[in-house]
């Protein structure tokens, strides 16, 4: 992967900006120094679950700070996918307690409020750093959306993750909308009369 650079360089990816519920994760990993060792970091979208969730405790283990940033399906639904997203990011870097000397986010957009933030087109595959983030960012809202389940089983975000599936859509059809579903989405705000 590329993207190697010197100094205190932090990674911003997310997670959830495409499913029907359950909130937008967003991690920031910083690292003093990339290890010897990058022990098969990839975008967390090429990985098995298992692999994702040893490489999350390696990452934990072994980077510099690990920052985590949530913004709710309401707050997703009052300033839309896009700016929430933004927003935690924003938070993911503050929790760190740290401001990395340059920030990697994937995707096209800077980080509001830090202006040694650089966007990387498809990062997560390209970047190390951003590769890390995503890994931590898609582990953690997927343990949110799997405590999701056990509130709201009938829609089986154990299995969807919230994320638009036939079933999913079906389960919305049948039983109607939960309070952690995105009322501004299409599949979702079509059944809210319900």
């Amino acid at each position: 992967m590329r993207c190697l650079l010197k100094g205190l360089v932090g990674g911003i990816d997310e997670a959830g900006r495409g499913p029907l519920a359950g909130p937008v994760v967003s991690s920031c990993v910083v690292w003093k120094e990339l290890p010897e060792n990058k022990c098969g970091v990839a975008d967390s979208k090429l990985l098995r679950e298992k692999k994702r969730e040893d490489l999350f405790s390696w990452i934990t283990d072994h980077a510099h700070r690990v920052g985590i940033g949530i913004a709710t399906n309401e707050e997703i639904d009052a300033l839309n996918i896009l700016n929430a997203s933004l927003l935690s990011m924003e938070r993911a870097v503050r929790c760190t307690g740290i401001t990395p000397d340059l920030i990697l986010v994937d995707g096209n957009h800077k980080i509001k409020n830090f202006p040694d933030s650089r966007p990387v087109v498809k990062g997560d595959r390209k970047c190390f750093y951003i590769a890390c983030a995503s890994i931590i960012a898609k582990v953690v809202r997927d343990r949110i959306m799997e405590m999701y389940h056990s509130l709201y089983p009938v829609y089986n975000f154990k299995q969807n993750k919230g994320y638009p599936t036939k079933d999913h859509r079906m389960f919305i059809g049948s039983h109607g909308v939960s309070p952690i579903h995105r009322r501004t989405f299409k599949g979702v705000k079509e059944n809210l009369a319900r």
